[in-house]
């Protein structure tokens, strides 16, 4: 009781707003909490396949009763205490928006920044919030001073905004990109970090690396790769759109200079929300991509001049983050790889099925990529819905190929089963 106390509290104060939880005072709230401090008695790995915990966490969500939904590589959906805090702050924003967004609401970014840093075990002082992967990397890569001739080493498989930005810094500033073409899957370091070295030269000064591949879910040693980059005095920059509250890890993990992610995807907090890292001693001379009073400055905040955005949408990202600490950061990336290899071990060995994924934790989470020999993704992903409404995309890029699968916390095993099923159909 003292524990449901404590984070009641701790979950109805933000920045001195006193914020009503309706959902926790629901009987699904009630359930979903009688359930937690349940597991807390457990042990992690009883926890992980405790079915009856997990359909509390589903009841946490407004997900479809109809469709279900495996395709949350795209964008996740938020738990009912964000889409709450969305609502009040949106309305509490109306009632005098120049006074409560400007007056109040921004006085909750500084708060939000501490405990962003708590969870990605960093400063305060080397984050900026903004509103998703693409504007904190594209900051980073029209920020950075490079000049005609400076190489810069990435990968076919990267996300296409990265790709596009960096052909247009190319194309502006007669930069040089050096591309390498990943196979996977692989469980083998050695590989990936040859793949980069090889192309690294006395020219190269910065290093793109994806760290999980969002086509296909496969996870790169980043460490190792920005260990060999720091030996030739080369920038890390690492796109963390799906790994971020995805994997368990802290950013210095990575041994990275800049580092973007997406807050709406794994993070489950409202959509249109991000965060850009920068090292502390790297911000001064990373230009910011919207103009600041000194772009010069060695201040992340310089980072933040966006002009008026939803302050309900970004105060919101406190009530995802005391979510995610519910489930726990360890816990919540051992469920999404179970999930994963529930449902893909259980079809593995089938008449023409394999996968583009790594089943090791080391180089995998939640998202797997299936494929069906003889069967074009596109009519295997349409099957899935048409037939057993089960959402998937299907996935076409370089060297990859195959139907996307992706579960989230909100998935239990007998969704999974349902999946399980419908590929021994389309296989046998």
């Amino acid at each position: 009781m003292n524990n449901r106390r404590r984070f009641l509290q701790h979950m109805t104060t933000l920045t001195g707003l006193s914020l009503s939880t309706p959902w926790f005072s629901s009987l699904a709230g009630k359930n979903f909490l009688t359930q937690w401090e349940r597991i807390q008695s457990q042990s992690l790995n009883d926890s992980i396949t405790d079915e009856t915990f997990w359909y509390q966490v589903k009841n946490a969500y407004t997900v479809s009763p109809t469709v279900i939904n495996l395709n949350n590589g795209g964008v996740c959906p938020q738990p009912k205490v964000v889409q709450q805090a969305v609502e009040r702050y949106n309305q509490l924003s109306n009632e005098a928006p120049s006074y409560y967004m400007w007056r109040v609401l921004d006085k909750g970014r500084e708060p939000l920044r501490r405990r962003l840093a708590e969870l990605a075990g960093t400063s305060p002082e080397e984050l900026a919030i903004n509103r998703n992967s693409s504007e904190a990397l594209e900051t980073i890569i029209f920020g950075l001073r490079l000049q005609a001739g400076d190489e810069v080493v990435l990968s076919k498989q990267d996300y296409p905004n990265m790709i596009n930005a960096w052909k247009q810094r190319a194309h502006r500033d007669g930069i040089v990109l050096k591309w390498i073409n990943l196979e996977v899957p692989r469980e083998d370091d050695g590989y990936f970090v040859e793949q980069f070295t090889k192309a690294f030269t006395s020219k190269t000064k910065v290093v793109h690396i994806t760290h999980l591949i969002n086509w296909c879910g496969q996870v790169l040693p980043a460490a190792a790769i920005a260990s060999e980059a720091r030996k030739r005095g080369i920038d890390v920059l690492v796109d963390a759109a799906h790994s971020f509250a995805h994997l368990d890890y802290n950013i210095p993990d990575l041994d990275c200079d800049y580092f973007g992610t997406s807050l709406h995807k794994w993070l489950c907090a409202p959509f249109g929300t991000g965060l850009l890292y920068v090292k502390k001693e790297k911000i001064k001379n990373l230009y910011p991509l919207m103009a600041s009073p000194d772009p010069e400055a060695d201040n992340i905040r310089k980072f933040e001049h966006l002009g008026t955005r939803s302050f309900a949408v970004e105060q919101a990202i406190g009530q995802a983050l005391d979510f995610h600490h519910m489930i726990g950061s360890e816990r919540k990336a051992k469920r999404l790889h179970y999930l994963k290899n529930y449902w893909a071990e259980q079809v593995v060995d089938l008449p023409g099925v394999d996968f583009q994924t790594p089943m090791h934790p080391k180089y995998s989470g939640a998202i797997a990529l299936l494929r069906i020999a003889g069967k074009d993704p596109n009519k295997v992903a349409n099957e899935l819905f048409n037939k057993y409404k089960i959402h998937t995309v299907a996935i076409k890029w370089e060297n990859i190929n195959g139907v996307r699968i992706t579960p989230n916390v909100y998935t239990v095993t007998k969704d999974l089963d349902i999946l399980v099923a419908a590929i021994r159909n389309m296989t046998s």
